[in-house]
Order: C-alpha cells, then structure tokens, then sequence
C-alpha cells in the first residue's frame, strides 16, 4: 500500500474530488493549509507600504492506495492538477506498512475499501 499526499491549488480541488471518485477512489482526507515553494508567495501594499506575504493557501489530499493502483490515480492527480505554471503543487509517496479499521478491525489493503 501506498500513501499519496498531494498539494494542490485550491480550485482544483472540485475538479479533482470529481475525477478520484470517478475512478472509484474513497478515504480522502482533505486539509487546507498554507506553504510557498518556488512561487515564494505574492506581494500586497497595505497604506503605501510593500508587504511580501510568502504562504499562499493550499489544499492538501493524502489517500492510501493499493500498489496496483498507483500509476493510474497518480496520472488522474497530475491530470487534473496541472496548469503548468508555479504554485501547481506537489505529490509525495510513502509506504504503508498495515492499516485496520477500527470498527471491524480488518488489516490491510481489505481495510482501505
């Protein structure tokens, strides 16, 4: 299993929640949250005075996924994601070692769906 923790714009957001559950994708935790990479935020004048704001808002999706299905919801992200300019965000992946599910108390890959 693998975990997938995307940052995206936030108007991608619809679009993207759209296409994972197209894909029958479930179990996404979404969180809004603020950071800057290359984009290096954007500048605002505030009573004649130059103020660089360097955290843009942004949202956060992390879904754990099969190995098998990886690749293809990877491709949905970058799909919907992508404008081609900066601030499009990133995608990190990590391994999941076990998951359970508290109510029946399934492991593994059986527990995600």
């Amino acid at each position: 299993m693998k975990k997938i923790e995307a940052i995206i714009r936030p108007e991608k957001l619809e679009p993207l929640k759209d296409a994972l559950l197209q894909a029958k994708v479930n179990g996404i935790t979404i969180n809004q949250v603020f950071g800057c990479g290359n984009q290096y935020g954007f500048t605002e004048y505030v009573r004649g005075n130059t103020i660089i704001m360097n955290t843009l808002s942004k949202v956060e999706i992390k879904i754990v996924v099969p190995d098998e299905r990886l690749d293809e919801i990877l491709n949905i992200i970058i799909l919907v994601a992508e404008t081609g300019e900066h601030g499009d965000g990133k995608i990190f992946i990590s391994e999941i070692l076990d998951c359970i599910r508290i109510r029946t108390k399934e492991r593994g890959e059986s527990a995600i769906y």
